[in-house]
């Protein structure tokens, strides 16, 4: 071979001598041929692949820019070189002997060369990004091989005359534009036309230089250096990381995979039927005996029924397997690239150790050559560029696989739970569903970021071995025993601490369970003065948390003792081993200081590779629900046909439908035809199942046999209202387009004007989650308001008037639904508890049980004496004649079109009705403005209320922090830890990493030992000492950090008492306003969030920070100790190390804000299409809510994504300043190379190896330790909220007060907030002991306010309350609502058992609890309850029908049984039956005492002993109300309405 070669270029090829001089060289042959064909080789096998994009006729091409032409330019320029080479070579060839075959060949190659290179350039043009990585690597290997020639010829030069002086010169040239391309390609070339997108997002046109260093991401350090990044400053994301192509890729694999899942689950499922049905497996038992078995099965049964539903999921098989396989399949690209970039940085992590040894020879070489130490210099600092370029570009490809990973899972469970059946989704509740999003999809993100470690880690820890055999022998068997020894021990760390964390998990979800509810229920709390019960219930579930925690913290810092003590016993057991074993083995520098580097390699892939597995243990986990969920049961409505049929909008033929696929039907065999355009009402009891038949038509129920035919587009109004989070407009269209005339004849009509005069910024008023900021009423209407303005064909209402007042119903009934209505055209299904309207109806269907009873018109059906004509009779007198009575009617009618209808009494929530009042007074003060300026400000104007109006915004934008955080933070956290801690804590780590520099000066002078006693034995005591101080000081090193961890264990689990005792008395004593301007979300996430954040992640990030930056400085310390000029080189490098940091941490402090920011839409936006399902899918605007999750998600992966790069522009940078640093470790070793001891450099670089790490955690651990110490800043923002009055005072009041019950009003005005005007303006009057008083009034006339300043919800402006002749205001406010009762507007229920939800302190016994329920109707109910008293009501009572929570409501004020009872009517929700209960209770119950009821329907109070009539904060009428209707003022007004004109008739 070499004999042909030497033939081809007429020199010698090769000659060891050549190198073994101190001026070594390479043979001029071998430089020409290998040196050239080597980027030549490279070049010619992949450019091909580059010159495709050309051949693709449909791509553009795009405008030639200047870079181009330079480009161009120079390519020609090299090419015009090569062809002068050739002439020169022909040229000489003609004048004497024939020349070497090379002097052709090469310039040949290089002209074919230049040329692919023009035609590469060329092909760019098609390609977004306009620049060839495949040109990139050429140019820089022809650069590299080019430095020898390069170097050579210059030496040559200089020593003597030029021989060839032409060829000379070409190749300087060539070399320099070479330099000059590879320069000009680093640049992006970004054409005219693209410049747009590169706005959007630079890294598609970025640079093949500035896509591997990450320096299109600069322009965002900066930026979010100058300014706090906002959410429109971030990049958008590449076409094919949006959630739209990722998803739709997924989807199309998962179908696949699912279907293949089906198929193997019906072969599982028919084996076990096999096998169950096969005789001889049958049960060999006696009779006797398998009737025991029946008889516990059927108890089995009922358990499992009574909303177990836990027990009898799992035993439901589902399609399994799926998951992994879709997502492999759908990401293989990501999947292979990454493991690509993996394998060469594997390898090369194992270069440096090899390096080192080669480098620590040289030194303690004396006859070794200079060069040897450059290059070998010169090879580090490459190995470890490269090495860091791969592992960047690795982990980028990871994260970017984690987010969509995560992104595809949340897009899939979203699309899923629009598809859901019914029956699916009992299954899981809203929060479990939210959970897989966040939860497990965030698993799956946390996984596949470190997937690789699967195989990487075996493959790193067999390499080591070998290369550790190779220095030690057998000895390494010993360090790597006690590696192996010390992973079942940490496994059993780890299984422990699992242990704590599940129980610890539970301990967690109790305490936010409790807290949600608290905060919900607030109202109820504050009250009936229960908040210290609920205060103990927390803190002793908060006791136990703290428990588990701080043994959580004492384990872990076991193992972390264990971790930290692994090196040093590892290398401890090896060296001594290896020294013991044979006289013989001497431990040089050479031999510890790789195997100290190896075994450091080693370290890692040990400790990832259980953590990897463990988590996979745990995806197992999320896989399986996962897959349950989404391989879930769709929504079958195959039963609901879409034929057109003469003559019927809807007719349902047999229709049975049940709520479960075997469940007992909820409607039987309907049979109903529908005409189009009429009315039909659905009447009947409780529980007939009037709702069920409209989910039935809605296609939500399973069916069992019959079908139903549906003729048209459906509109829906739910019974309770779905408000989505949004401005009202855009609750009303819904996604419609904006017909402006119809939309303000439908807001007419639907009674919403005096409304929206009343909300701060009329229709564009944001509403808050669940529609927190309308009244129930409100909300009804905004809800009938989507339906009439979709202008569907058939309207589907479930008793939309229940929720509204009784002149808003019958305006309503008119304007909308009637005869004469807006929908007068459409076909109207009505569900209805409203008697008054059915003699209107067209046609009227009884449901009783579930089947049609009976149906007609109203006149036939009262003729028919059946059911109807019974309910009727029962609850319809008074109203049955009401109309025909009125001779007045005409000139009522009259009135009432003039006067809109007065819209009904909004929520109690202060706020609301604050931002309603202040709105109204801005908005008159603005009109008079208005009318002052002349018209062409009148424009202006026009656009600048939005900006003006104070309360357009209930609910204040969450502050996101910007800015660094404060100082006094760390102050603050240190001090709740405790000063005396915190510095015994600090002194614990100093002493730590003075062991570790003593460990390794000692090892350094060990290692010296060898060539002192160079050869002569070595003495047996120093050798035995030397052994015995190694061991000595690494233990200590690991007993210092076990106690300063020990010590922050208990001084975080002190701070995280400290925190939320504060947090949690200051909530509960904050006053209602608070609680009424911020969102519940909010204030659970201080509970659930931050305050995890101060249990567990702060203490760590203290910890790893500080363990970093001491590292940092012992490791520096060291370096300089080997070699002191080291110290003018760190003074430059840690600038821009500083510049860096200071950069990064504020753009990706940013970034984490926005994150968590933009992440909370998606879960409430999913919460809210969970909640709203039947209503997207009646109006099926499916698509549209697929739509809006998707680019929900695209701003968040968009921040999350800028984030993970941000990361990693980071970590390039700094793993470029440790590069840096190993090289000059390594160079001033090198030039001082007689001086120093081979120990000692071994110490400086394989510390120097280390450090890029170190400088990579400790931006990592400052950046979080910033990021989570903002979780502190948010805690004590809410443990500076202003608190209510003091609980108890001084003053008590007399034991037994109020015993006569007088309430007296002397003069009493009360506003909401200082700055606003009276609410009540000035109110006097005396109410009797024993006395029954109504107060009525139109919505904002202050109603409700006087019931919240009975408890002191507000607190008087002037004026004062007495009750039996106690000033209120001077007691404590519990003191004052303890003695009062209340039953309110919503029933609120608690978790736990009814016991408690009737009596938190215990107070009463269980004889007087019966005797409550008795009094309550409830009696039997609680009977029949397995549990009794102790019967589990769940959140928010879901398993008590409303009815029956209003009756617990009326159980608890039964037994608190105070001398003033308070009624918030609450009649609204519940049905005549229930609502006749209460009365009559009332009634017998409370006559003693005082009772005031706040009335929404007259009936109610028409039998009390006064009416107080308020208007506008003022006491207008106040006499009994036989003598207020004779007066004809304002209430015999209302009566009217009504539809009452004696007091005679109300008596029931």
């Amino acid at each position: 071979m070499s004999a042909a070669l030497e033939e081809f270029c007429g020199s010698v090829f090769w000659n060891d001598s050549y190198l073994a001089r101190p001026d070594a060289d390479l043979p001029v042959c071998f430089q020409q041929t290998v040196l050239v064909w080597v980027p030549l080789g490279f070049f010619w096998i992949l450019a091909p692949w580059h010159l495709l994009p050309m051949c693709k006729s449909r791509a553009k091409k795009s405008s030639v820019t200047k870079l181009y032409i330079i480009k161009q330019v120079l390519a020609t320029l090299l090419m015009l070189t090569a062809v002068a080479e050739l002439a020169l070579a022909f040229v000489e060839d003609t004048e004497q002997d024939p020349l070497p075959a090379v002097q052709y060949t090469n310039p040949s190659l290089y002209i074919a060369t230049w040329l692919l290179v023009l035609l590469i350039h060329h092909t760019r043009r098609f390609c977004l990004r306009r620049d060839s990585w495949i040109l990139f690597c050429f140019l820089i290997l022809s650069l590299l091989c080019g430095v020898l020639p390069f170097q050579s010829l210059l030496r040559r030069a200089l020593q003597a005359p030029i021989s060839d002086v032409p060829r000379f010169v070409l190749f300087f040239i060539s070399y320099g534009l070479q330099l000059l391309l590879f320069l000009v390609s680093g640049i992006s070339d970004v054409p005219a036309e693209t410049k747009k997108i590169a706005e959007k997002n630079p890294e598609v046109t970025a640079s093949f230089l500035s896509t591997i260093t990450f320096e299109w991401y600069t322009s965002m350090v900066f930026k979010g250096y100058r300014k706090p990044l906002e959410i429109e400053d971030i990049w958008e994301l590449k076409s094919k990381d949006k959630i739209q192509a990722i998803s739709t890729v997924f989807e199309k694999n998962m179908k696949t995979a699912v279907k293949k899942a089906q198929a193997e689950l019906e072969k599982r499922k028919r084996k076990k039927r096999r096998w169950e049905g096969d005789p001889d497996h049958g049960n060999n038992l006696s009779k006797a005996q398998s009737q025991d078995i029946l008889v516990l099965e059927e108890k089995g049964e009922k358990r499992k029924k009574k909303g177990d539903k836990e027990e009898s999921s799992p035993s439901k098989d589902f399609p399994r397997g799926w998951l992994v396989k879709t997502l492999c399949k759908t990401f293989w690209q990501n999947l292979l690239l990454a493991m690509a970039f993996k394998v060469v940085q594997d390898a090369l992590v194992f270069v440096s150790p090899q390096l080192l040894k080669l480098l620590i020879a040289f030194v303690s070489d004396e006859e070794s050559f200079a060069w040897q130490g450059y290059l070998y210099t010169v090879l580090l600092l490459l190995t470890a560029l490269l090495q860091s370029l791969c592992l960047q570009q690795y982990f980028n490809l990871c994260f970017l696989l984690g987010i969509n990973v995560r992104a595809s899972l949340v897009a899939a469970i979203y699309k899923k739970a629009l598809t859901m059946s019914s029956a699916t989704r009992k299954e899981s509740t809203v929060g479990e569903t939210v959970n897989l999003m966040s939860a497990d999809a965030q698993r799956f993100m946390d996984v596949t970021n470190f997937i690789h470690q699967l195989w990487s880690s075996p493959l790193q820890i067999i390499l080591s071995i070998v290369f550790l055999w190779a220095e030690l022998g057998p000895s390494v068997l010993a360090g790597i025993a006690v590696m192996v020894l010390l992973i079942p021990l940490n496994a059993l760390l780890v299984a422990k601490s699992k242990n704590i964390q599940v129980r610890n998990m539970k301990n967690k979800d109790e305490r936010l369970k409790i807290m949600g509810e608290i905060l919900n229920g607030i109202k109820i709390l504050k009250l009936f003065a229960w908040e210290p019960s609920f205060e103990k219930r927390v803190s002793e579930i908060r006791e136990r948390e703290l428990k588990d925690l701080v043994n959580f913290s004492y384990l872990q810092s076991i193992s972390i003792f264990v971790f930290t003590c692994s090196p040093v016993l590892v290398s401890l057991a090896s060296f001594a081993v290896f020294v013991l074993v044979d006289e013989n083995n001497i431990l040089d520098a050479q031999k510890a200081f790789t195997a100290i580097s190896l075994f450091n390699v080693l370290r890692f892939p040990m400790a990832m590779l259980p953590l990897v597995l463990s988590s996979l243990v745990q995806t197992k986990v999320s896989t399986v629900r996962l897959e349950r969920y989404l391989a879930g049961e769709d929504l079958d409505t195959s039963a609901i046909h879409h034929n057109p049929v003469e003559g019927s909008a809807v007719s349902f033929s047999e229709a049975t439908f049940s709520w479960e696929q075997n469940g007992s039907a909820a409607i039987r065999d309907v049979t109903l035809d529908i005409a189009p355009g009429s009315l039909v009402a659905v009447v009947g009891a409780v529980g007939s199942g009037k709702s069920s038949l409209v989910s039935a038509m809605l296609g939500e129920m399973e069916n069992i046999k019959g079908h139903i035919n549906i003729h048209g587009s459906l509109a829906y109004v739910p019974q309770q209202a779905w408000i989505q989070n949004a401005t009202l407009k855009d609750n009303i269209l819904f996604g419609s387009e904006l017909d402006e005339a119809r939309y303000q004849q439908v807001i007419k009509a639907c009674a919403l004007l005096p409304d929206l005069e009343l909300l701060p910024a009329g229709d564009q008023t944001e509403i808050g989650e669940k529609g927190i900021n309308l009244s129930g009423g409100q909300k009804q209407r905004v809800s009938l308001a989507r339906a009439v303005y979709s202008n569907a064909d058939i309207y589907v209402l479930d008793d939309p008037l229940s929720a509204v007042d009784a002149h808003v119903g019958k305006y309503l009934f008119e304007n909308v639904l009637g005869p004469e209505g807006l929908l007068q055209k459409k076909t109207r299904i009505l569900v209805t508890h409203s008697i008054s309207f059915l003699p209107q109806v067209n046609n009227i269907v009884v449901l009783v049980a579930g089947e049609v009873s009976e149906q007609g018109s109203y006149s036939k059906l009262l003729a028919n004496k059946g059911a109807f004509a019974q309910f009727l009779n029962l609850y319809g007198r008074q109203e049955e004649d009401a109309p025909e009575k009125n001779t007045t009617a005409g000139d009522e009618e009259q009135g009432d079109e003039d006067v809109e209808p007065c819209v009904e009494e909004g929520p109690d929530d202060v706020v609301t009705m604050t931002v309603k009042r202040e709105a109204s007074i801005r908005q008159r003060e603005f009109s008079r403005s208005l009318s002052k300026r002349s018209t062409k400000s009148w424009k202006k104007a026009q656009d600048e209320p939005p900006q003006k109006l104070k309360g357009q915004k209930l609910i204040e934008k969450e502050a996101v922090e910007t800015g660094k955080v404060k100082f006094s933070m760390y102050l603050r956290y240190l001090r709740a830890v405790g000063l005396c801690y915190s510095f015994w804590i600090a002194m614990g780590y100093v002493g730590q990493y003075a062991a570790v520099v003593g460990t390794n000066l000692w090892l350094s002078a060990w290692t010296d030992d060898a060539q002192r006693y160079l050869n002569q034995s070595y003495p047996l005591e120093l050798r035995d000492l030397r052994i015995g101080v190694f061991g000595a000081l690494g233990i200590s090193q690991a007993l210092f950090l076990l106690f300063a961890i020990l010590l922050s264990a208990r001084g975080a689990m002190r701070a995280s008492r400290v925190m939320h005792q504060h947090l949690l008395s200051n909530i509960l004593r904050a006053p209602m306003s608070f609680f009424d301007t911020t969102p519940t979300g909010r204030i659970v996430n201080r509970f659930a969030k931050d305050i995890f954040t101060i249990d567990e992640t702060i203490p760590m990030s203290f910890r790893s920070w500080l363990n970093c930056f001491m590292a940092l400085i012992s490791t520096l310390l060291m370096i300089c100790l080997a070699t002191p000029f080291f110290i003018l080189v760190i003074i430059p490098l840690s600038i821009f190390y500083y510049f860096v940091l200071r950069f990064y941490i504020s753009t990706s402090r940013q970034l984490r804000r926005l994150d968590s920011v933009t992440r909370s839409p998606i879960y409430s936006h999913f919460g809210e299409t969970v909640s709203g399902l039947s209503v997207i899918r009646a109006y099926r605007h499916q698509e549209r809510f697929l739509q809006q999750n998707e680019s929900t998600m695209d701003i968040n992966q968009k921040s999350v994504y800028s984030w993970i790069v941000s990361n990693r522009w980071l970590a390039i940078r700094l793993e470029f300043v440790g590069s840096l640093m190993i090289f000059f470790s390594a160079l001033l070793a090198v030039i001082s190379k007689g001086t120093l001891e081979g120990g000692i450099v071994g110490l400086s670089v394989s510390s120097a190896l280390n450090v890029t790490q170190t400088l990579n955690w400790l931006v990592r651990t400052s950046s979080e330790l910033e990021t989570n110490i903002v979780a502190l800043e948010r805690v004590h923002e809410y443990t500076k909220v202003k608190n209510e009055a003091p609980w108890v005072t001084a003053k008590r009041p007399p034991h037994g007060w109020p015993s006569k019950g007088e309430i007296k009003f002397v003069d009493y005005k009360v506003r909401y907030r200082p700055e606003l005007e009276l609410v009540l303006q000035g109110i006097t009057c005396d109410i009797w002991s024993t006395e029954k008083v109504g107060v009525v009034g139109r919505t904002g006339a202050g109603k409700s306010s006087l019931t919240n300043c009975l408890f002191r919800v507000l607190e008087a402006a002037g004026g004062k309350i007495l009750i039996d002749e106690v000033d209120i205001a001077t007691i404590g406010l519990h003191d004052l609502r303890k003695s009062l009762t209340i039953i309110p507007q919503d029933p609120v229920l608690f978790t736990g058992t009814l016991r408690m939800n009737l009596d938190p302190f215990d107070h009463y016994t269980d004889e007087e609890i019966w005797k409550a329920l008795e009094l309550a109707h409830l009696k039997t109910y609680v009977q029949a309850l397995p549990e009794g008293l102790l019967h589990l009501v769940s959140e928010g009572g879901e398993n008590l029908s409303v009815g029956q929570r209003q009756l617990v409501c009326l159980a608890r004020a039964l037994l608190r049984k105070a001398k003033i009872l308070i009624l918030d009517e609450a009649t609204a929700a519940v049905d005549l039956e229930t609502d006749h209960l209460i009365q009559t209770t009332i009634r017998s119950e409370f006559a003693d005492c005082t009772v005031l009821t706040i009335a929404h329907r007259l009936h109610t109070i028409m039998d009390s002993n006064r009416v107080m009539v308020l208007q506008a904060g003022r006491i207008v009428e106040y006499d009994s109300p036989e003598e207020l209707l004779k007066k004809q003022g304002i209430f015999s007004a209302m009566a009217k309405d009504a539809g009452i004109t004696n007091a005679e008739t109300t008596m029931l």
